[in-house]
């Protein structure tokens, strides 16, 4: 996926939709963390409410305005099916496939669903949390503790020598022959250049140098920002 421009350029963010639906708008519906989808060409569903398809939400939210179309997503129950003519995909299968600002908008919308589905008591005191107007956040009307969807940041560094890069297989990984570059998060008190130096020292044994950064990206899996780094 290369994404030239930024999806702000087709994308409106919103947090309430304050009029009645007229028009279809797109769903970004989530069961068990896969989306639906359309097989012809991945399409979105494209209806004024999923109960178009026999869907009952378990819970929604309004994600503000793609190419002049509303856009919502949705949490389904996890033994949900798949309505004739559409089959549920995982994010990782998507991408390099979906249209690239709709793949964008969708790591967006499942990051907003899990932590709407795991902020919905108050984690200070237990009470049932409310939304809170013009922003995504939630607050306890008892307390008064605030919540907002958090961000995990981690890197991606591709150690180079000699024209060669470094590979490392990472035990999930093993017996698959899958390889990758080093990753990781980032750890309370430290800076993203101290992550890298660490990251790459615990998983290889290398020190590095030289550290280029190169660009970031977002991560859905599950709430990640990831900065890419070359040493």
């Amino acid at each position: 996926m290369h994404q030239e421009e930024s999806i702000y350029k087709r994308y409106q963010r919103g947090f309430t939709l304050d009029e009645e639906l007229t028009e279809p708008a797109y769903w970004l519906a989530f069961g068990r963390g896969r989306m639906l989808v359309t097989p012809d060409g991945l399409h979105l569903p494209c209806l004024k409410n999923l109960e178009e398809l026999d869907l009952s939400p378990v819970r929604t939210q309004y994600l503000g305005i793609l190419d002049g179309k509303h856009c919502f997503s949705a949490e389904l129950l996890p033994d949900t099916e798949a309505p004739e003519g559409s089959e549920f995909m995982d994010l990782m299968s998507a991408y390099n496939v979906l249209d690239e600002d709709i793949y964008l908008l969708a790591g967006k919308a499942t990051q907003i669903i899990a932590w709407d589905q795991t902020h919905q008591y108050c984690g200070r005191c237990g009470n049932e949390t409310e939304y809170i107007s013009g922003e995504r956040g939630k607050k306890c009307p008892v307390c008064g503790h605030m919540s907002y969807p958090r961000l995990s940041p981690a890197t991606i560094t591709a150690v180079v020598r000699d024209k060669q890069i470094l590979l490392s297989q990472y035990a999930a990984f093993r017996g698959r022959g899958m390889h990758t570059i080093i990753a990781g998060f980032v750890e309370p008190g430290e800076t993203l250049e101290e992550c890298i130096h660490r990251e790459v020292f615990e998983e290889v044994g290398v020190r590095v140098k030289n550290i280029r950064y190169l660009k970031s990206q977002p991560w859905p899996f599950p709430n990640s920002l990831i900065r890419r780094w070359r040493d």
